[in-house]
């Protein structure tokens, strides 16, 4: 079988992205959030695509001195010319307890929808099997996160929700009831049901945090280089635990 890309080439006198010119079509025509849709899944996205997709990469890029910064900002700290190895060690840390929940979300909403599964249904089998619902519980934002509250908002606002945002909607209920206390829909829940409804493939969800959590790494590895504070944070992890024998 013959090894295909449909991605991109690069001729002596063009580039071709996706079956379009970069420079004489592309490049001065799209934002970068129209680019990424176009790298991503092949199609320029429709005006709710590209305003929903610009909002969920805003609305996940930063959120403080998070273990991904700090990993990045002391590791330039330690080599100050390896930006891009800085940036590396943030990303690597975007998993499933920091950043990463967004993939799981939609494969969880994607089935349920897909399966015709109740939020009930779905609560209670995955308590009684011991494991966590992803998009669900936050160690800061309670009772609500702020940005989960306002992708859904905006989402009914503009007229996008459809079932998946239905079914994350029906899953505070039923988590609350099976869990015995109420647990705040996260950021990555709303990221997943509306990227879903909006068309985007399960397999995309994850890229979108991944792709706005590397502006805000290179926004703290930016600040690193002119007020730096990696070793800081070193010295302070250092006191702050206690050595045993």
């Amino acid at each position: 079988m013959t090894a295909r890309t449909s991605i991109s080439q690069a001729y002596h006198n063009r580039v071709e992205v996706r079956g379009r010119d970069l420079a004489a079509d592309l490049m001065g025509r799209l934002t970068f959030t129209e680019y990424f849709h176009l790298l991503l899944t092949g199609e320029e996205p429709t005006a709710e695509q590209r305003y929903f997709l610009d909002l969920l990469l805003v609305a996940i890029a930063e959120h403080g001195m998070m273990p991904t910064n700090v990993a990045a900002r002391m590791t330039l700290a330690s080599d100050p010319d390896s930006l891009q190895g800085a940036v590396a060690a943030g990303i690597l840390g975007c998993g499933p307890v920091i950043l990463g929940t967004a993939e799981p979300c939609a494969r969880l909403l994607a089935w349920g929808v897909r399966e015709g599964g109740g939020a009930g249904e779905i609560a209670r089998s995955i308590r009684a099997a011991g494991e966590k619902l992803p998009g669900f519980g936050h160690p800061v934002h309670r009772p609500v996160d702020p940005r989960a509250e306002r992708i859904l908002e905006l989402a009914d606002e503009r007229g996008v929700s459809g079932p998946h945002v239905e079914l994350a909607g029906a899953l505070r209920p039923a988590v609350h009831e099976v869990w015995g206390k109420p647990l705040p829909m996260n950021v990555s829940m709303p990221i997943a049901a509306v990227m879903l409804d909006l068309g985007f493939p399960t397999s995309a969800v994850k890229g979108v945090p991944i792709l706005a959590r590397t502006a805000g790494l290179l926004a703290h590895l930016a600040e690193e280089q002119q007020r730096p504070i990696g070793f800081a944070m070193g010295a302070a992890a250092e006191e702050a635990i206690e050595y045993e024998r």
